[in-house]
């Protein structure tokens, strides 16, 4: 395995990530792709994945406990970078959830789907977490939609959404109740809220744009 080739996985112990790496394989071209908790690694991969699940405040800790902070600072600054729900999440500065403070990459909180805007078009009850399929509207041409029709569906699994006060960050939203930004991009940072991994040929597709990705 040449360490320049490598996609890392960041494990940080948080979320299915057997899945994720197995998606990134099938598209990967042969290039090798190693789940990883060691900085060392992250240090030396040539892109990098951030995905994860759970509470924010566990996947701050756990990440500050392994000793992760400072190789994904790192490679979010340097090389090609995903981010995958709770991945996308920890790059902003704070989540309500658990008055957690995220890793400051990005200005902008996390917050709670509010219950007030739970309300379809119809009027029905929406139900939090939103768990399904949705589309997302392409706000900004990106290489990482080489390929994917705007307002394409993905699949979601989430209570908080981004409310990012840079515009200009913003590469996707979403209707859920309200329109929360569902996926950011600037210069070598492409992150997503929904799961690229369980989003069948669309996710996949996202999955080879980022590997073959030279930002």
């Amino acid at each position: 395995m040449r360490a320049g080739q490598t996609i890392a996985v960041i494990d940080y112990g948080m979320g299915n990530l057997r899945s994720v790496a197995k998606a990134i394989e099938h598209v990967a071209a042969g290039a090798p792709v190693v789940v990883t908790a060691d900085p060392a690694q992250v240090a030396a991969a040539a892109r990098v994945v951030f995905p994860g699940q759970g509470a924010m405040p566990d996947c701050m800790r756990e990440l500050e406990q392994r000793g992760l902070r400072p190789a994904v600072i790192a490679a979010a600054r340097s090389k090609p970078f995903l981010g995958i729900c709770i991945g996308e999440q920890m790059l902003f500065a704070h989540s309500e959830e658990g008055d957690a403070a995220g890793l400051g990459i990005f200005p902008g909180s996390v917050q709670r789907f509010p219950a007030a805007r739970m309300h379809g078009a119809d009027g029905s009850r929406l139900k939090v977490p939103h768990m399904g399929w949705n589309t997302v509207a392409q706000k900004k041409p990106h290489p990482l939609w080489a390929g994917i029709a705007d307002h394409s569906r993905f699949y979601f699994v989430h209570s908080y959404c981004v409310q990012a006060p840079d515009s200009a960050l913003c590469a996707g939203t979403t209707d859920y109740g309200l329109s929360f930004t569902s996926a950011v991009a600037q210069d070598n940072i492409f992150a997503v809220q929904f799961h690229p991994e369980k989003s069948a040929r669309d996710g996949l597709q996202l999955l080879k744009n980022f590997v073959e990705w030279h930002p």
